[in-house]
């Protein structure tokens, strides 16, 4: 082993060396576990940042804004998509809404997206190219390695969109789980007699660090309903962020409180209710599909190795016996 080691160095100094090295990860973990995050303060700031913008558009809608700098890399991928005018079609407004409920809002999300969906069809297929006719690594015809690298190319054309759903999918989830809660709080906030803004931004003080997600929603809800000229255009922007069938009947209900003055606790204590039932019952139906989903994995896996356990020791016997019989 030490002739491998360079001259000087010794087993016992690589051995000392590991130890400083799994001690100061020790440490550094230690250390990073007893830091107190605030994942509001972000959050905070960009809805600060919305409200500052709202509140600028409606008191000077005509004034121009001077461009914001954004950083070298996307400066560069604003220009080439500027340059292709990506963002002047109507399918660039269709990419915003969807980015917007994935969550990415800011501004350069729509430039990332669309030069990702742009670049990256050409990486891959370049990539492909290179991979499959330059250097030649399959026995495959020449048809199926075009075939090949355009299916690549599609893919490739596809991922950002599979990707932005993907999280789309993921943070919907996220906020159905958590709604039932939010909306308990907001209950108890309007019968308090706060009004609906003021119980926003106490359910979003509330839920910063146990439902982010859905204390960005609210946040930015109540922020709009600061400074639109149409609450209910505030609503409906709630209801368009969230594709959930859940948050459309929470923006109707206010908007219909809003419209007719009903009362809004008794009206939120039954969509409270109503979610929260639908909650259990999304339980119960995946628990009730468990034995049939385990069915599967127990003859495949845990049956061959109960019967080897059971079986095996009398079959060695019976081998023994045998042979024992044949001498």
């Amino acid at each position: 082993m030490e002739q491998f080691l360079p001259n000087g160095v010794t087993i016992e100094d690589i051995i000392t060396l590991m130890a400083g090295l799994a001690g100061f990860l020790m440490m550094m973990a230690v250390w990073s576990t007893g830091i107190v995050k605030q994942p509001m303060h972000g959050r905070l700031k960009n809805l600060q940042d919305r409200r500052d913008a709202l509140k600028k558009g409606y008191i000077a809608p005509t004034k121009r804004r001077s461009p914001v700098k954004s950083a070298k890399g996307v400066g560069l991928m604003r220009i080439i998509v500027s340059k292709m005018n990506l963002l002047k079609d109507e399918q660039a407004r269709k990419y915003e809404k969807q980015l917007e409920q994935a969550g990415f809002r800011t501004k350069d999300a729509l430039v990332i997206f669309l030069f990702f969906k742009l670049a990256l069809p050409m990486l891959i297929g370049l990539v492909a190219l290179i991979v499959l006719f330059g250097f030649d690594i399959t026995d495959w015809p020449q048809i199926v390695k075009s075939g090949a690298a355009i299916g690549a190319i599609l893919v490739a054309s596809m991922a950002p969109e599979i990707y932005v759903k993907n999280c789309t999918s993921k943070r919907n989830d996220v906020l159905r789980k958590a709604l039932p809660d939010a909306l308990d709080l907001l209950v108890i906030c309007t019968e308090a007699g706060l009004t609906l803004d003021a119980a926003l931004q106490r359910v979003v003080r509330e839920n910063g660090d146990t439902n982010p997600e859905m204390a960005d929603e609210l946040g930015l809800t109540a922020v709009e309903l600061g400074f639109l000229p149409d609450r209910k255009q505030a609503l409906i922007n709630l209801a368009e962020r969230v594709t959930l069938p859940a948050i459309r009947a929470v923006t109707a209900t206010l908007i219909q409180s809003e419209k007719y003055g009903t009362p809004l606790s008794q009206s939120l204590r039954v969509l409270s209710n109503e979610f929260r039932n639908e909650r259990v019952m999304k339980a119960e139906e995946k628990a009730a599909r468990l034995p049939a989903i385990m069915t599967v994995p127990l003859i495949m896996f845990i049956m061959p190795t109960l019967f080897v356990v059971l079986m095996g020791p009398a079959a060695c016997s019976i081998s023994d016996n045998l042979v024992g019989m044949g001498k």
